[in-house]
């Protein structure tokens, strides 16, 4: 009789999920994600400095 290595739960509906553990396959996360979309004042700057940086090159290389 032959078995499988990994036991299969019916509910993950595909076979790579079916064969994950059962901790990896919950929904529950640790921080919701309101907390993990937040933007911060490091965000906002760090694109501010990329978009000031690309434009500056562009232009470098217009003129």
């Amino acid at each position: 009789m032959r078995r499988a290595l990994v036991l299969t739960d019916e509910v993950a509906r595909h076979p790579f999920r079916a064969s994950l553990p059962a901790h990896v396959r919950s929904n529950e996360y640790e921080h919701p994600a309101e907390s993990l979309w937040r933007l911060t004042q490091d965000d906002v700057r760090g694109f501010a400095t990329t978009y000031i940086a690309t434009f500056a090159a562009v232009l470098a290389f217009i003129i």
